[in-house]
């Protein structure tokens, strides 16, 4: 029986069995598109599809003026969710040795919309404290989150500002803490979307590339939702590790 699959599909298969072999090295150019349109009879849409395909899935990126180029697939480190560290600034584990880790953070009040009002079980419009970080491994982006603090618990207070005031810097537990809220647990979904154009300029790949995407909520000791954020990642180049410790 022949091959069924389209075109596009045969040739973009065909170029990730050559990257996942070696025979594309990191940093080689992918065939052009005269020399794909020779090799499979192709048009110039369905070799430009097959390609588009290829950049998606993170196995190549182009360079304006230059070509497409093979990326480097190799997973950058883990992101761990366990107890001890889904509530750090930066739960990772970087493969490289001797890499330095560091984070930006921004902070504004907004109205919450609809979809995070329904995860901090308020109503839509409420202002909470909007903070956007970015995450960095030897100063370049890996990671990024933004988290929502409702004002109505922490307005007027020390810990408004996740990253300044005296309890800076010190996970959600810590600074809520500090001011009588006992944060008892968290809760997290894992999901993946296309990366938008601005993630894909700052995490250094394609738009429309797979992240995977966390969103987690911590809730204090009434199972109140006190905090919800949204953590990015590149799904080629990040493995996502839980530590699952049994009760009896």
């Amino acid at each position: 029986m022949g091959d069924t699959r389209p075109v596009y599909q045969r040739i973009a298969d065909d170029l990730r069995e050559q990257i996942d072999k070696g025979d594309l090295e990191v940093g080689a150019p992918i065939p052009s598109r005269s020399a794909l349109k020779r090799a499979y009879e192709a048009s110039d849409q369905t070799v430009d599809r097959a390609v588009r395909v290829l950049k998606a899935a993170g196995y190549a990126q182009g360079q304006f003026g230059r070509g497409v180029f093979v990326m480097d697939r190799k997973p950058l480190g883990t992101l761990l969710r366990s107890t001890g560290s889904v509530d750090s600034p930066f739960a990772a584990r970087i493969s490289v040795d001797g890499t330095a880790l560091s984070w930006e953070a921004t902070s504004v009040t907004t109205p919450a919309d609809r979809r995070i009002a329904e995860r901090l079980g308020i109503p839509a419009g409420d202002r909470v404290m909007c903070t956007q970080y970015e995450y960095l491994a030897d100063r370049k982006p890996v990671q990024l989150a933004t988290s929502w603090e409702p004002l109505a618990i922490t307005e007027g207070t020390d810990v408004l500002f996740p990253e300044r005031g005296p309890y800076a810097k010190r996970g959600v537990r810590g600074r809520l803490a500090a001011i009588g809220v006992r944060v008892v647990r968290a809760a997290e979904i894992v999901g993946s979307r296309a990366a938008t154009s601005a993630e894909a300029e700052t995490l250094g790949c394609s738009p429309g590339q797979c992240l995977t995407v966390v969103e987690r909520t911590h809730y204090d000791a009434d199972d109140r939702p006190v905090e919800t954020s949204d953590i990015v990642i590149r799904a080629d180049r990040w493995r996502l590790e839980y530590d699952i410790p049994f009760t009896n």
